[in-house]
């Protein structure tokens, strides 16, 4: 088993109906949604295109997942979130979010950066790190791409995930990565269409998950989700970087 600590939206917001629906699972349910048609994108080709990122569920990344190390229980671990959601205050985004090509895939990121943002995923990072298991040799060969520059190469060793503090970047993944041009192409004009709602204006990051990863390859689902309602930026234990159960 597999957790992760995940920013989404509220079951019932606009936000998740969407990106559940454009994914084609609802992470909350576990229910398999029909997707929406997209022109000249068949709906299996439609389903291809975001396998990836649908097993995952709609959300952005806050604490990757990890493995429970030993003697870390879950009930611990669901009781530190609380605490860190009430002690934790929300995150505007004034322009809120935007359709972003990352690379080869495409994401919801925010409209214009957010040092509250970035530090916010730097507290969750460091406050759940306590319960996740250190990568064995196997698990750090395998996810040590060339590509990874040294910095991130010893953000993976240290912190089981190279994409963290001065490397993160919010997302909210929308697809698989997108090699083929006519691919590419039309799924960008479609998200940007599909998306144009809940785009361009303010959005409060006002919710945190714990996703768990029941069995190796199966959806994440979402187990445990609260508000974040505190007054401070960061909640004492992150800032010391607390590492302790």
């Amino acid at each position: 088993m597999r957790y992760a600590i995940y920013y989404t939206a509220s079951s019932d917001s606009d936000l998740t109906r969407l990106g559940s629906t454009w994914l084609g699972r609802d992470a909350y349910s576990d229910d398999e949604i029909a997707q929406p048609a997209i022109s000249r994108i068949p709906a299996p080709r439609m389903a291809e295109l975001t396998a990836s990122p649908r097993r995952y569920g709609f959300h952005a990344t806050m604490k990757a997942p990890f493995r429970p190390k030993q003697g870390a229980t879950e009930t611990a671990l669901f009781e530190r979130f609380d605490r860190f959601c009430a002690q934790t205050a929300p995150v505007l985004l004034p322009d809120g979010l935007a359709v972003t090509k990352l690379g080869h895939f495409l994401a919801l990121t925010p409209a214009t950066p957010s040092t509250a943002l970035n530090d916010l995923a730097s507290y969750c990072v460091k406050e759940f790190d306590a319960f996740r298991q250190d990568l064995s040799p196997e698990d750090l060969q395998k996810r040590r791409p060339a590509s990874l520059s040294d910095r991130q190469s010893s953000y993976l060793t240290r912190w089981g995930y190279p994409h963290v503090f001065d490397e993160f970047r919010f997302h909210m993944t929308l697809s698989i990565s997108l090699i083929d041009a006519d691919d590419a192409y039309l799924l960008t004009d479609a998200c940007r269409d599909y998306f144009n709602s809940v785009t361009n204006c303010p959005l409060r990051i006002d919710r945190l998950a714990i996703c768990v990863e029941p069995a190796p390859g199966a959806p994440f689902v979402i187990s445990h989700s609260e508000p974040l309602t505190g007054l401070a930026a960061a909640p004492p234990t992150a800032l010391a970087g607390q590492e302790t159960l």
